[in-house]
């Protein structure tokens, strides 16, 4: 399974996986519309935390359209057309890492692309397969 791996050890929070996220899916680079979110960590040291969807699968069960599949690749994917807008995916994800927007009915996540590893100048991110 392909996953997304984060090392915020190595993150300096410059934004840019965000807006590559944004711009890959959405066409736009808009903070709010990116499947990974560079939070800084709240004790005041210049350490972030990445938030991005880890491909667990728990979201799959919660689903009442059964709009959620895990692909042959062990990506978790939502399939737009079948997706009711119920969000009990979001509500449930337990790191969080499910997300919407007001502009957009169906919630979304990160489905392990790689753009954002690609354009990270720290490589901070990095698409690896685990078991």
């Amino acid at each position: 399974m392909k996953i997304l791996k984060t090392y915020p050890d190595r993150c300096i929070g410059c934004l840019v996986c965000e807006a590559v996220c944004s711009e890959t899916y959405f066409q736009k680079p808009d903070a709010a519309k990116s499947a990974i979110r560079i939070l800084e960590d709240d004790t005041g040291a210049a350490d972030y935390r990445i938030l991005v969807c880890q491909q667990l699968g728990d979201c799959i069960a919660v689903c009442p359209a059964m709009a959620i599949r895990r692909l042959k690749s062990g990506v978790v994917t939502i399939n737009k057309k079948k997706c009711v807008g119920c969000y009990a995916c979001v509500g449930f994800c337990p790191i969080q890492a499910m997300f919407t927007h007001p502009d957009e009915i169906v919630p979304f996540k990160c489905i392990a692309c790689g753009k954002c590893a690609e354009q990270c100048p720290t490589e901070a991110l990095e698409i690896v397969e685990v078991e």
